[in-house]
């Protein structure tokens, strides 16, 4: 039951961790508060897009 737990935890700091990423480097490439929101709400998605395109 225990290793349930850890494994939740891990995924949800990966996911949080994740927005927090896309937000960031939302906002320093549009300077778009609204565009960091949705990003943000891409989470790993918009990250992985940004890597591989610039």
């Amino acid at each position: 039951m225990q290793q349930n737990t850890t494994v939740q935890k891990t995924i949800k700091t990966g996911i949080s961790f994740g927005s927090a990423l896309a937000m960031v480097i939302s906002y320093t490439n549009w300077h778009s508060i609204g565009w960091a929101i949705f990003h943000g709400l891409l989470s790993w998605v918009y990250v992985i897009y940004f890597a591989l395109r610039y």
